[in-house]
């Protein structure tokens, strides 16, 4: 079954990352304010990043690694900011800001 990771930037700034089956259905549930709880506090939400995938644990996989990241290397990807986000990966690691878990 295909899946998909994908990044949604709240309204507060924040990211909120996860991973789906159904994107397009996931990101209304995100809208509608029956998505997780991190995004619920903070709408409207934006898809500003995603990948696909063959198979649902393959993208709950990245998800999981993507939620360990700095918010500086979340945006180096959503950026496609490549020589930043090699940068990044050598850096000592620092917090991650608004992962949340996907659903």
């Amino acid at each position: 079954m295909k899946g998909y990771l994908y990044i949604l930037e709240c309204v507060d700034g924040s990211y909120y990352t996860g991973s789906t089956t159904d994107l397009e259905k996931r990101l209304l549930q995100h809208q509608a304010g029956i998505g997780a709880k991190h995004t619920r506090k903070r709408l409207p939400v934006k898809l500003v990043y995603f990948e696909e995938f063959d198979r649902i644990d393959a993208a709950f996989q990245r998800e999981k690694q993507i939620q360990g990241w700095s918010r500086q290397k979340k945006e180096a990807l959503i950026n496609v900011s490549i020589e930043e986000l090699v940068r990044l990966s050598n850096s000592p690691p620092s917090p991650s800001t608004g992962s949340g878990t996907g659903g």
